[in-house]
């Protein structure tokens, strides 16, 4: 049994940042901006996405795990704060360059979008 697949241009490796992700559509209108605008400029975006996404995963974690009080990790002693802050920070990257919640997605889009903009005024 043969299976084809379908060749979708994909903006890095990861699912997060594909051209097809708008309500499971083609995105054609990212697609065109795409071609506008360079490698670089791509990978520059992409990374400001998702840093922009673990800051905000990093101030939800925080939040998250702000009220615990008791024993252990992430009990109420005296260098459990420090240690809670780099622990959060450390899952927030790692949710982020995972996939994240679809924020970098979103953020992505409008970078290159605007840029596309820019282009053209300039």
């Amino acid at each position: 049994m043969q299976t084809s697949t379908i060749n979708t241009p994909r903006v890095a490796n990861s699912s997060a940042f594909s051209v097809e992700s708008r309500n499971g559509r083609p995105d054609f209108d990212l697609a065109s901006a795409l071609q506008k605008v360079s490698p670089k400029q791509q990978a520059k975006a992409q990374k400001t996405a998702t840093d922009f996404e673990a800051m905000f995963l990093n101030s939800m974690f925080s939040q998250m795990t702000s009220g615990l009080k008791g024993e252990g990790p992430f009990g109420d002693t005296p260098g459990t704060g420090v240690w809670r802050s780099m622990l959060t920070e450390q899952y927030s990257k790692t949710f982020a360059n995972a996939g994240g919640v679809g924020i970098a997605s979103e953020v992505y889009r409008t970078l290159i979008m605007q840029q596309t903009k820019t282009i053209r005024t300039a």
